[in-house]
């Protein structure tokens, strides 16, 4: 992997903890204001629409000009959303500004990776890259508990006191605004190291992005890659592990809180733990699985759909830590090398940049249906136990089903 490759990686590590972070800081602000609970799964709704509503564009455009210029711009995108939200923005609308930049760098780094590696290097750059990604869910969630907690208290102080004696104004006067400063700092931080990376200069020719060719041209792709045996396969067992896992991260926090009594702060460290979890599968994956094993990682999609019942019933912490790292051990020894084979199959029957807003589509749509009805089950006042074993064993019958017709 060469220095580039690695500069990649930080500048979305960076990116992706100050997403991470802001969730838990922006869930603590709805809570101030005085919102229902079930707001906050919103928040990842709004986040992800753009990857839905934008994905027949935004390959193209993702082929048509340098990949590491597009997730500059992307990136100055989110800055956008998070000052409007320290403006007093709402929460909801400033996340929809802020997923709309996360849309755009999605195809533009994934995208960079299949140009700057070759194919048998592809499970180890994923590797790499999913690790990245959960390292920044897990020290994201960490970081946002600690913004929201007391310990962040004397630091947000003193920020207070040398931007009032500065006499600058910088946002709605909340008790989190030094925090979403903070967060601010960290897509500023991916900002510059997006400056030092070099693209591979690959570019897919004139992108026409008229608004009717390219819908046709994107479901013309969209069936292509479903219809391949391959592809279809990995296509199916990722979108299902996406479209999971962001309802997890809502309820793994609900659950800490309701059945665990932890408050939003503390409860944020256990959804690291699951991350840690990922970060240690998806590091094994890397290492051991080769891309003509992927389909056999399939059965950790099961194993993870009964830990999600298992920890329904835990309660105590001293048990929930481990049974969350194992569930995330799972996440990862699934995600990893079906991610590598979908990559593989897209940008060998597509272009990378196509294949990547494909998959995004697929999966963000996931995330929209299953959090949808994570929110809905909240307002109908299901317990959060109820709610966790209503989709862990969704997640085994379905990933069963992808077993059954892979024959694995």
């Amino acid at each position: 992997m060469t220095p580039n490759f690695y500069r990649l990686i930080a500048a979305q590590f960076f990116s992706s903890l100050a997403d991470n972070a802001l969730l838990i800081v922006t869930m603590a602000l709805l809570e101030f204001k005085g919102m229902p609970g079930w707001w906050a799964p919103l928040l990842k709704f709004f986040f992800t629409v753009s990857y839905v509503v934008l994905a027949p564009w935004i390959g193209p455009l993702a082929d048509g000009m340098p990949k590491s210029r597009l997730m500059a711009w992307m990136n100055l995108s989110k800055v956008i959303g998070l000052v409007a939200l320290m403006w007093g923005f709402h929460p909801l609308a400033a996340f929809a500004v802020i997923g709309f930049g996360a849309a755009g760098y999605a195809p533009a780094k994934y995208g960079l990776i299949t140009e700057l590696v070759p194919a048998d290097k592809l499970v180890l750059a994923n590797s790499w890259l999913e690790v990245s990604v959960v390292c920044s869910v897990l020290i994201g969630a960490i970081l946002g508990g600690v913004l929201i907690s007391p310990l962040f208290a004397p630091a947000a102080q003193t920020i207070e006191q040398v931007l009032g004696s500065l006499h600058i104004a910088w946002g709605e006067p909340t008790p989190l605004r030094a925090a979403l400063l903070a967060v601010l700092g960290l897509y500023l931080m991916a900002s510059v190291i997006n400056v030092f990376i070099e693209g591979s200069g690959k570019v897919y020719g004139h992108q026409r992005l008229h608004v009717v060719l390219a819908i046709r041209n994107f479901w013309f792709d969209n069936r292509k890659l479903w219809l391949d045996k391959e592809g279809g396969l990995s296509l199916a067992a990722t979108t299902i592990f996406w479209g999971a896992g962001a309802t997890v991260q809502f309820a793994v926090l609900k659950w800490a809180s309701d059945q665990l009594g932890l408050p939003l702060s503390q409860a944020a460290y256990l959804q690291a733990a699951v991350a840690v979890g990922v970060v240690v599968g998806a590091a094994y994956a890397g290492r051991r699985v080769a891309l003509s094993q992927a389909k056999h990682m399939l059965w950790s999609g099961v194993g993870l759909g009964g830990l999600l019942v298992f920890i329904s019933q835990v309660s105590s912490v001293a048990w929930a830590i481990p049974v969350l790292l194992l569930a995330g051990a799972m996440g990862g020894l699934l995600v990893v090398p079906l991610n590598a084979l979908l990559q593989h199959r897209g940008c060998a029957l597509l272009s990378a940049g196509r294949s990547i807003a494909v998959q995004g589509y697929n999966e963000n749509l996931s995330v929209l249906l299953m959090l949808g009805v994570y929110a809905g089950l909240l307002k109908l006042n299901l317990a959060i136990s109820t709610v966790m074993v209503i989709y862990g064993v969704a997640i085994a019958l379905a990933i069963g089903v992808l077993i059954r017709r892979a024959k694995v």
